[in-house]
């Protein structure tokens, strides 16, 4: 190789690594895949439960472990676990509603829950759009087997 295309050459290579830089900047998430991540957080249970209805994230979290722990009481331990699998950190929602004084002994059914739900400061509109928005949301993660499991926990 004569000296002049050495010389060629080096003087090519910024250009060949910025386009692989370039190319390598390409493949990193954008803002609006870093967005997106933050919109499926938000798209979890206690998420979807405080967009859909409009209350706080306590009322979300007391509420689903308002009725986590009615659906606890009414399922034997195997039905219960399927259905607290499909929603993490289920344990955590029902220390929540104690927490948060909605839950004070066994709820027993329906009207116990909507008391508890009462308890949180949630409306009587919206405690009859919670039941539905939360076994909609489970029959979408585990079909139809877990929104029966979850309706015969509550009685309906």
């Amino acid at each position: 190789m004569k000296p002049g295309s050495i010389l060629a050459v080096l003087f090519m290579l910024p250009m060949f690594a910025s386009a692989q830089t370039s190319d390598l900047l390409k493949k990193v998430p954008s803002n609006d895949a870093v967005k997106s991540v933050s919109d499926s957080a938000a798209s979890s249970l206690p998420g979807l439960l405080q967009g859909q209805l409009g209350i706080s994230k306590d009322q979300a979290e007391g509420g689903l472990g308002s009725l986590l722990s009615l659906a606890s009481e009414n399922l034997d331990a195997g039905d219960f676990d399927k259905l607290k699998g499909l929603i993490p950190g289920a344990a955590g929602y029902i220390d929540a509603a104690k927490n948060l004084g909605a839950l004070a002994g066994p709820l027993k059914n329906l009207e116990g829950l909507n008391g508890a739900l009462a308890k949180l400061g949630i409306s009587p509109d919206v405690v009859a759009k919670f039941v539905p928005t939360v076994t909609d949301y489970l029959g979408k993660l585990g079909g139809d087997d877990a929104m029966k499991l979850l309706q015969s926990a509550l009685g309906s």
